[in-house]
């Protein structure tokens, strides 16, 4: 069977997709092509977040069913299919099977009643150990738990993806320990709540516990961890990143917020001044490390004073990254039922100023690298500016971040780690020499 995947959403879901299809590929007929004319089963793992989000999805999906041959069937995975399942069947006649992702250890026996014949075996199930990657050879996206301990007021994700499940310490180490010996050299550790790791498991956090462990592991690679959850970026944590040189001191801590009046109905822990302090133990701790986070504008009741505030916070922490979303409704939420709703175009007016605020805040913290010798790992070649762009543990994947540019004293190629000294900045990019040879 030709199989075809688009993958939306996080990382998270495209774990979720390398996992599906490493499934069905242990099957050997079953391959996967890379146009959709060709699939005789067309997949959309969804993403159901915010409002584009889903529009986004509705959109794909409605473009693949465009593909659709005689015999071809169209499936919807994902947080779509999760949440939205029963309304969609009725508005979307095109999709020939919804799978939530409850359902993902089924989804042998539903594959093989769609298609009316033994496809794909009904005795093995997904596996992290398993998978098809899509990220090229030398990074890889380790998940280590799904759900959500928290009750934000804005988020759908716990309604979607349920309590928190943490994988074990073994487990994780295991696929780590695979991902090392077949060359990774970028492991980035993620989830829901990466600090909340193992409080259903160990009952007590226990991420530091999985790093001594996966730090122990022989080869050359750096961990890098995402979305960490101010309130729980211990000092133990801080300590262990500060002392092992193979977890990257790049600290994603998505804050939403600024204020305390907003950070409340948002029924977020760690107010203002908690969220300055910490920012400031972390630089006096670490004081190369690099921070990114994720702030929400137009949240209900949010004043022009409010956004005001969070423009001074953001001056006063300078995050080296930030990223910006308008509030979005979810049903379900809590943040749905209140009052002071904030009217579209005043959101977009407050997301273009938090932004051209961050614009030159990056560029001064950009700035401050100007002379530091880094490891850059190299991804591509710019025909445009005859330089290779790569990414030093300041810069995440999947061009979140940016990216630096290389002038080289050689050829390199994808996966290559070189110094680089840091020549020039701009808000999202810097550029630097090789100044020496691999």
């Amino acid at each position: 069977m030709k199989m075809y995947m688009i993958s939306l959403g996080c990382a998270k879901n495209q774990v979720d997709s390398e996992m599906i299809v490493g499934f069905m590929q242990q099957d050997k007929e079953n391959i996967l092509v890379d146009n959709p004319e060709d699939a005789d089963l067309l997949m959309v793992n969804t993403c159901a977040f915010i409002e584009s989000a889903r529009e986004e999805a509705i959109n794909t999906i409605l473009d693949l069913a465009s593909y659709k041959k005689r015999d071809s069937k169209l499936v919807v995975l994902g947080c779509l299919s999760q949440r939205y399942k029963d309304e969609l069947i009725d508005e979307l006649p095109e999709v020939d099977l919804f799978i939530s992702i409850k359902d993902y250890d089924r989804i042998a026996e539903l594959l093989n009643g769609l298609f009316n014949k033994t496809i794909f075996s009904s005795t093995s199930h997904l596996s992290h150990l398993r998978r098809t990657y899509k990220t090229p050879p030398y990074m890889r996206y380790i998940r280590i738990s799904d759900g959500c301990l928290n009750r934000c007021a804005f988020c759908a994700i716990p309604l979607i993806r349920g309590l928190l499940k943490s994988r074990t310490i073994e487990d994780i180490k295991s696929e780590v320990k695979q991902a090392v010996d077949e060359g990774v050299y970028e492991i980035n550790l993620i989830s829901q709540d990466t600090t909340k790791y193992g409080w259903d498991l160990y009952k007590k956090l226990a991420l530091v516990d999985l790093l001594k462990e996966l730090v122990s592991i022989e080869g050359n690679f750096k961990i890098r961890l995402l979305y960490l959850y101010p309130d729980i970026v211990t000092d133990e944590l801080i300590d262990f990143i500060k002392n092992n040189p193979k977890v990257m001191p790049y600290f994603d801590i998505p804050l939403q917020h600024s204020e305390d009046k907003i950070l409340k109905l948002m029924k977020r822990r760690g107010m203002r001044d908690f969220l300055v302090e910490l920012i400031a133990k972390i630089r006096k701790e670490i004081p190369n490390a690099i921070f990114r986070t994720t702030m929400i504008v137009g949240f209900p009741q949010e004043t022009e004073e409010d956004v005001d505030s969070l423009i001074e916070f953001m001056k006063e922490t300078k995050f080296d990254r930030l990223g910006a979303f308008t509030y979005s409704p979810e049903e379900g939420t809590l943040g749905a039922t209140y009052d002071g709703q904030i009217a579209e175009d005043v959101k977009q007016e407050r997301y273009n100023r938090v932004m051209e605020a961050q614009f030159y805040i990056s560029l001064e913290q950009n700035r401050k690298q100007i002379g530091r010798i880094l490891d850059v790992m190299i991804e591509d070649y710019d025909d445009e500016s005859y330089m290779y762009t790569g990414r030093s543990y300041g810069f995440a994947p999947d061009d979140i971040d940016g990216a630096i540019y290389v002038a080289a004293k050689e050829e390199l190629k994808p996966g290559d780690v070189c110094k680089v000294k840091i020549l020039d900045a701009d808000s999202y990019t810097l550029t630097g020499e090789q100044i020496e040879k691999n």
